[in-house]
């Protein structure tokens, strides 16, 4: 088996599954990109199992400490375990992630379910190589109605990775309902944003909309409307949802028809919107909000950008503070494994002290169940929010 030796101050040797460039001292046996190496240390002892692709910044990711090949029997075992985990956590959800890449085991496949449908994308070039096989691992453990393979993440490119949407079981599925946390959301499996929804985020939709009754809402960056659907649910007086997709607020204009309720959706740059919104606020001639949510894409997608990041972030919470009423929630939600939980904390912070505002914490959020976090792996734990109270008379 070709293989790589690994530099002693390797982050392996701390317990991560990931080898970048700069830390493999040699290269045997001419492994091709997609391939399975072996993973040994200086004195030639064997430390895994990997795939490879020199393409990437990450050169191989480790998904056994045994020797071990990416065949039926290894898919139909992981994706297994996978299944079982999600049956013991969130058995009643038709709505859920199945296979989360390292997390479960299999670095770069993502399966989501929904409902008798299952979506996948491969995001190495080891397990896009792979599809015939992990489709037919699919089908023996699942029997699904349809599998849509979504590979059309940006993620791809520096993989090697030709982008494609195409049905590779069953029929073409046309867009359906299907319900999560007792919001219902018409799903285009082929178009939505992610897989279809975000689903990391189903549980927080709920967590934050308890805050909602009677009060006036405002849900930037809100995609296809989940916080601002949620809210309205709950009783919220005024739900306004802004995004600068004129095709997300077309889907919060369909998933408020289908919930029933009345939500206002304004198709904006969010930066824009609130800077106009904290003027109005300023000069009187507008109401303030009583909960404000923030859930941006990611601002960063490297280590290099993340200070701008945090000024971006530090922007938006600035000027949302200025835009609540005594006493109103603020939540707020990074999804960026560059900027850690400490590290957003500080940018609210930041802002806090420049508006100025008191700012108390009622929650902490984090991604659903069926997104795991591996202590060894912390990028595994990217999804962090917070709802805080602004206090009055401070």
């Amino acid at each position: 088996m070709a293989g790589l030796i690994i530099s002693p101050r390797a982050r392996l040797f701390q317990g991560h599954d990931w080898v970048y460039g700069t830390e493999i001292r040699k290269v045997f046996g001419n492994p091709q990109p997609g391939d399975v190496v072996a993973l040994k240390d200086f004195k030639d002892r064997f430390l895994g199992s990997a795939i490879y692709n020199p393409q990437s910044q990450i050169v191989a990711r480790r998904f056994s400490r045994r020797k071990q090949d990416l065949n039926m029997d290894f898919f139909i075992r992981r994706i297994g375990q996978a299944i079982e985990l999600r049956n013991k956590t969130m058995p009643e959800e038709c709505l859920r992630r199945l296979v989360w890449s390292e997390s479960d085991g299999i670095p770069g496949l993502i399966i989501d379910q929904y409902d008798r449908w299952l979506v996948v994308q491969t995001l190495t070039k080891a397990l896009e190589i792979r599809i015939p096989i992990i489709i037919n691992a699919l089908e023996e453990l699942l029997q699904p109605e349809g599998i849509v393979l979504r590979n059309d993440s940006p993620m791809l490119v520096a993989e090697g990775i030709e982008p494609c949407v195409k049905i590779v079981r069953g029929g073409t599925p046309t867009p359906f309902t299907a319900s999560g946390r007792g919001v219902k959301f018409n799903i285009d499996l082929q178009t939505g944003q992610k897989t279809g929804l975000y689903l990391d985020q189903l549980d927080n939709y709920a967590a934050v909309a308890k805050f909602a009754k009677g009060k006036r809402v405002l849900d930037c960056f809100c995609n296809q409307g989940g916080f601002a659907l949620a809210c309205a649910l709950a009783g919220a007086e005024q739900v306004t949802a802004v995004d600068v997709s004129q095709d997300a607020i077309d889907a919060v204009a369909k998933n408020a028809e289908l919930n029933e309720v009345s939500i206002e959706g304004i198709a904006d740059n969010a930066f824009d919107f609130l800077k106009k919104e904290a003027a109005l606020v300023r000069d009187g001639s507008e109401r303030k909000w009583d909960l404000i949510i923030l859930d941006p894409p990611s601002f960063t997608r490297n280590k290099k950008s993340v200070h701008d990041a945090m000024r971006g972030y530090k922007e938006i919470h600035l000027r949302a503070m200025k835009m609540l009423a005594p006493g109103g929630i603020i939540s707020t939600f990074c999804c960026s494994h560059h900027a850690g939980a400490s590290l957003f904390k500080e940018s609210i912070l930041d802002a806090a002290i420049d508006a100025p505002a008191t700012l108390r914490l009622m929650e902490n959020h984090g991604q659903r169940a069926d997104h795991p976090v591996l202590l060894n792996i912390p990028e595994t734990e990217y999804l962090k929010g917070f709802t805080f109270e602004l206090l009055p008379g401070r």
